[in-house]
Formats: structure tokens, C-alpha cells, sequence
């Protein structure tokens, strides 16, 4: 009896899986409908045009409302859906539109903000700029769920509503601009950083939206053209997931670093000096051996290499690995009036 109730509640929940795309829209008007939306038109065009000026204009400026705007209107995650869907079903035709569609979105969108980069020419970025320049494992898990969002509003045009958000959350646009701004001045490895937070958010909603179609009931084929596209995505994620956990841990290292000198310069209880006013981080460079600690500070008084080396070793017992610590300091004199 007991056996007959756990086959029941499986049956129950495979069927809960199975009907999971009943009220979906049919296979033939999904399909239409992303390949209308793939199409690469002048519609296309100039919106990619403008969403990549808003965006670059936005991060020279360092705005953010001003980059929120470029990514409700950029229009690329419409063929991205096609291309899921294409890669899925084995579908030549809608597969060339969307790829076509990507490809050219992202060579405009680098070429607009290379472009703009190279006559404004602006000698260092902010901090709009710099974040999208390392991204992590975060940003895989946004693309993942954002993705699938998407893909769900478009099997399910009763939730439309939710693109803006979802566009907004992905951002495919800005990073693809900040890989411009930056070749634009030389700064490769800028660009690279960039360019990996684009590609992340590619791979993280084509396979959302594979599972999401999947699930949906849209494919109950097994051709081996349908098992690829899986097997390529996972991979890609596979090889996505190194560098980003990477860059991940990079970032909690960051984190525990910055706050153990702040503990030890801010709470002054294991510094002898009262004029010491911790101000910023300027993160840490892995690329020394020991890697190096940037910080900048403000006292009164003359800071030796002595009280550098002592807070290096207190550093070094609280977190168990040595770090080279750079202070940069600013005078401070106080003055009231008579």
C-alpha cells in the first residue's frame, strides 16, 4: 500500500511537469512570433543605435537612470529567445535570423561606443564603467533566473509586463558598451572583463530559455541537433563558472581585506594613533606575490614603514595569508576659527 501511494505522487508530479506548458501559446504561433521578433530590420537597427548612444552616454556620465533607460529599449534579448528556441528545435530558418540579429547587434553596439569613446576620449572611468568590469559568479545566477523570465513572458503574453524588468536585470547592453569605451582607450583587460559579463549573460539566458521551452512542452524529440544545443550550453557554463567563481572569491577576499584594515585603523584598538581617519580601499592587485592591498587614509602625523609593516602582520593573522599593504596618505590639519 505504501508503495502504491509513493508511485502515485510521482505519477502525480511528472504530470505536474508534463502539463507544465499547457497554457502556453501553440508551438507554430511561438515560433512566428519569434521569428518576427528576430528579424534583423531597420526597427532592429535603430534601436540597438540608440540604446547603445543612451547607454555610453550614460556611463561617461556615470548615471544610472540614464543606463536604465538604454536597457529597457535595447532590443537584444528578442532574438536571443529565437535562438534558444531555434537551437532547441532544430529550426535552420529562425536559427539564421536570430544569429544574424545577435551578431550584428553586438559588432554595432561595440563599434557605436568605440566610436564615441575614441572623440570624446575621456583619460580614466568611473565607477559605472569599472563594475561591469568584473563580473562573477552573481552575475551567471542573475542571467540564469532573468533569462528564464523572459522566456516564460514570452510563452505566456499575459505577463508581458515583465520585459522592462527583466532587461533591466540582465543589462545586455551596457557591458557591451563598456567593451567599446574601453578598447577605445587601450585598456585590454578592461575590455576582456566586459566582454565576459556579456558573454555571460548570453549563455545564462539561452539556457534559461531552453529549460523554460523544455518545460513548456516544446520539445518531445530526441534527436541528437536537440540534445546538442543542451550539451553546448552546459558546457559553456561549465567554462563560464571558472572564472567567474574565481572573480567570486577575488571579491570575498576583497571584502574580509577591507574589512580587517578598517577594523584595525578604524576601532584604533590595535594602532596606537588617534589621527589616523580611514577613507577608502582601492582594492586589491592578485597579480603580486604577495598581492598587494591599495589604501588610502588621513593623518596628521607621518606614517612610518614600521606601523605599515605592523598592521601588514595583524592583517596577516587575521586572515592567514600575507598581503602587501600600500598606504596613500593625506595630510590632514585642523583649523577652527578663534
Amino acid at each position: 500500500m505504501q508503495n502504491q501511494n509513493n508511485q502515485d505522487r510521482v505519477r502525480k508530479t511528472w504530470r505536474l511537469f508534463r502539463n507544465f506548458g499547457l497554457d502556453a501559446i501553440p508551438i507554430m504561433r511561438l515560433r512566428e512570433s519569434l521569428l518576427q521578433d528576430s528579424q534583423l530590420n531597420l526597427n532592429y537597427i535603430v534601436l540597438i543605435v540608440s540604446s547603445c548612444l543612451i547607454a555610453t552616454f550614460g556611463l561617461l556620465l556615470n548615471s544610472t537612470a540614464v543606463i536604465i533607460g538604454a536597457m529597457i529599449i535595447a532590443p537584444l534579448m528578442m532574438p536571443l529567445r529565437g535562438f534558444s528556441f531555434a537551437t532547441l528545435e532544430g529550426d535552420s530558418v529562425l536559427l539564421r535570423s536570430s544569429f544574424l540579429s545577435i551578431a550584428v547587434g553586438t559588432l554595432m553596439g561595440v563599434a557605436c561606443s568605440w566610436l564615441v569613446g575614441t572623440v570624446i576620449g575621456l583619460p580614466e572611468f568611473r565607477e559605472q564603467v569599472l563594475a561591469r568590469t568584473q563580473p562573477n559568479l552573481i552575475d551567471l545566477l542573475i542571467a540564469v533566473v532573468a533569462g528564464g523570465i523572459s522566456g516564460y513572458s514570452k510563452i505566456r503574453p499575459s505577463i508581458g509586463d515583465a520585459i522592462p524588468g527583466t532587461a533591466i536585470a540582465v543589462a545586455l547592453m551596457p557591458p557591451l558598451c563598456v567593451v567599446g569605451l574601453t578598447l577605445s582607450q587601450g585598456e585590454w583587460d578592461l575590455s576582456w572583463g566586459a566582454f565576459l559579463l556579456y558573454m555571460t549573460n548570453l549563455i545564462g539566458i539561452n539556457l534559461a530559455c531552453l529549460l523554460v521551452y523544455v518545460l513548456s512542452g516544446y520539445a518531445r524529440s530526441n534527436e541528437l541537433g536537440r540534445s546538442l544545443s543542451w550539451v553546448v550550453s552546459l558546457v559553456l557554463i561549465v567554462l563560464l563558472a571558472v572564472p567567474l567563481g574565481l572573480s567570486f572569491w577575488q571579491l570575498i577576499q576583497q571584502a574580509q581585506v577591507d574589512n580587517s584594515v578598517r577594523k584595525i585603523l578604524v576601532n584604533r584598538a590595535l594602532v596606537d594613533r588617534q589621527d589616523i581617519e580611514f577613507i577608502a580601499s582601492e582594492g586589491i592587485d592578485w597579480n603580486n606575490r604577495p598581492p598587494s592591498v591599495k589604501i588610502i587614509v588621513r593623518a596628521a602625523e607621518t606614517i612610518t614603514p614600521e606601523e605599515v609593516s605592523l598592521v601588514e602582520g595583524l592583517i596577516e593573522s587575521e586572515l592567514g595569508r600575507p598581503f602587501k599593504l600600500v598606504v596613500d596618505v593625506t595630510p590632514s590639519q585642523r583649523v577652527e576659527s578663534q
